[in-house]
């Protein structure tokens, strides 16, 4: 292999990304589904988000050397096939679907740099050893259909494919409708515009997953950096804790002979918090997303509350003193319900050492860092070697109309992903236009 020359090639690749053109094709992708008050509503499955797919994937379906799919999970992959048509691809990209009202960049990104690289590739007529994909992960969100991560799960573990089938959204649409119509909209759009077809099978080999995301928090912007290239997605536990009481009068009910369940659950919740608070652990995240309470009447005691609880944090002993903390501070009568368990996930050390190396011959002011949410990264870690590189956000905001970063550290980021992937798919005597590196 030769070092230099790899080298070379990577860097003149990231001099091709183009920040104009990223900036274009992320624009138009936030239309598909833009809200005029500000933001995008595009959920998984929705018609906005197919639409988008199609849109983001016409550009290339019918360039020489390129080929669309989808799969049994309703996951979109663009291929820029490579000189061996056996070897294992490397995968880049992310999702395209939205919180019922989000920002534009978060998925988004990691999709248009994929695609943007291979722009640059086909400006310079480099041709890879290896294919290279874009992929558009179905449901990472979660908000239409729950649990999030339903694509990358279901391309890396194929049985759970069958789990997630009749889940239904609040319309009671099951995924499995949603996701029949997603395939035939794709198929049938891609048979009458005479796209390049290729079958994309649940499980298949990847060589190597490089995602691409906006930070979703304020380090990297506090700190003045371009990039951040990912060591590992922290350990999250979802909770759900039902807490129950007996309703009554609220105004000839004494307090001493109430079983108020609003009142208990609160005094839980606040030692949740006060623990958070007091522990003096920076890294640790915990948060009350859901508050319900029956009757839910003004003038009636409570007699059933259920409220969630999200821990995050590195270390599993971090977690389970969250947990220690919930259990003595259970009412009687309540339960807890686990709804997730995620431990952390380590990214693979070469790529991360990879991405940290890019940075470095690119000149980029970077550092290495944990991430706090869920990528769809998290399920590819644990079937093939994997990374993430972050860009900064504005203020930290995401999930929000807000969401922001300036395009030049889009485009920073998209050029070490550039780096990143062609020294993955190795550089190749150039077969299509331009002049061969």
């Amino acid at each position: 292999m030769n070092l230099n020359r790899f080298d070379a090639a990577a860097g003149a690749l990231a001099q091709a990304v183009q920040a104009q053109r990223l900036a274009q094709r992320l624009h138009g992708l936030a239309r598909h589904g833009g809200v005029p008050t500000g933001g995008v509503a595009r959920q998984a499955l929705t018609h906005e988000e197919l639409a988008a797919r199609r849109w983001l994937a016409q550009d290339f379906a019918a360039r020489p050397g390129y080929r669309v799919g989808i799969d049994a999970a309703a996951n979109v992959y663009v291929r820029r096939c490579g000189v061996d048509a056996g070897a294992a691809p490397v995968m880049t990209g992310s999702h395209v679907d939205t919180q019922p009202l989000g920002g534009w960049l978060d998925g988004a990104f990691g999709v248009v740099a994929g695609l943007e690289v291979f722009d640059a590739l086909d400006r310079l007529g480099v041709a890879t050893r290896r294919p290279l994909d874009v992929v558009m992960w179905t449901n990472e969100e979660g908000s239409r259909f729950a649990p999030g991560l339903m694509g990358a799960v279901s391309f890396t573990a194929p049985q759970r494919l069958a789990d997630f089938l009749p889940v239904a959204d609040s319309a009671g649409v099951a995924f499995e409708t949603a996701r029949d119509q997603a395939v035939t909209d794709f198929e049938t759009h891609a048979q009458r515009h005479g796209w390049s077809w290729m079958d994309r099978p649940l499980g298949a080999p990847v060589h190597a997953y490089v995602e691409a995301h906006i930070e979703q928090g304020p380090v990297l912007e506090a700190q003045g950096l371009q990039v951040g290239c990912v060591t590992a997605i922290q350990g999250v536990r979802w909770y759900r804790v039902s807490v129950p009481g007996r309703s009554a009068h609220a105004g000839t009910t004494p307090l001493a002979n109430r079983d108020d369940a609003q009142a208990k659950a609160i005094a839980m919740a606040h030692a949740v918090l006060g623990h958070a608070r007091d522990c003096g652990d920076e890294r640790l995240r915990v948060t009350i997303g859901r508050w319900e309470c029956l009757p839910g009447s003004i003038n009636t005691i409570a007699d059933h509350v259920s409220f969630t609880v999200d821990a995050r944090h590195p270390d599993a002993e971090a977690l389970d003193a969250i947990r220690a903390v919930m259990d003595a501070a259970l009412p009687d009568g309540a339960r807890i319900e686990v709804l997730q368990d995620k431990p952390t996930v380590q990214f693979a050390p070469d790529l991360v050492a990879l991405a940290t190396a890019g940075c470095e011959a690119l000149g980029m002011r970077h550092r290495q860092m944990l991430s706090g949410a869920f990528h769809d990264a998290m399920p590819m870690a644990g079937f093939c070697p994997t990374a993430m590189l972050f860009a900064p956000s504005i203020a930290g905001v995401s999930h929000h109309p807000a969401e922001d970063t300036p395009i030049e550290d889009l485009a920073a980021c998209t050029q070490v992903l550039a780096w990143c992937l062609l020294k993955l798919a190795e550089p190749a005597p150039a077969v299509g236009p331009g002049q061969p590196i």
